[in-house]
């Protein structure tokens, strides 16, 4: 079984920064990629970033040139820096690991959400 644990949400005013960070622990066989959803009350969840084994990086438009994706695959953590953050990006975001818990059997594992509030 796969863990994920997320931390770093919070309330910020427009214009703030906050970073988030997502360590997954337990049978982890092979990570295909680590990224970062959201979702708020009443609509689907979506894409916010992700990173892939090889390091190359996929953004959604919304967040272009304000998140940025990292990893620490040593550890097997991803972080999401979020900057010039606007009262739309307000979300629970869920941290997600694509990847192998053996080997033959390839899945989506989420952790618990961190609520992030962007408001004056």
């Amino acid at each position: 079984q796969v863990h994920l644990v997320e931390s770093g949400g919070g309330l910020v005013h427009p214009g703030g920064s906050l970073e988030l960070s997502c360590t997954a622990s337990g049978s982890i066989f092979h990570i295909v990629a680590m990224g970062w959803y959201r979702q708020t009350p009443g609509k689907q969840r979506e894409l916010v970033a992700t990173v892939n084994s090889g390091g190359a990086t996929n953004y959604a438009d919304s967040v272009k040139g304000r998140f940025t994706i990292s990893r620490d695959n040593a550890l097997n953590t991803v972080y999401l820096q979020m900057n010039s953050l606007r009262p739309e990006d307000t979300a629970v975001y869920y941290c997600n690991l694509r990847g192998y818990s053996d080997y033959r059997s390839h899945g989506d594992f989420w952790g618990q959400g961190t609520q992030v509030t962007v408001s004056s």
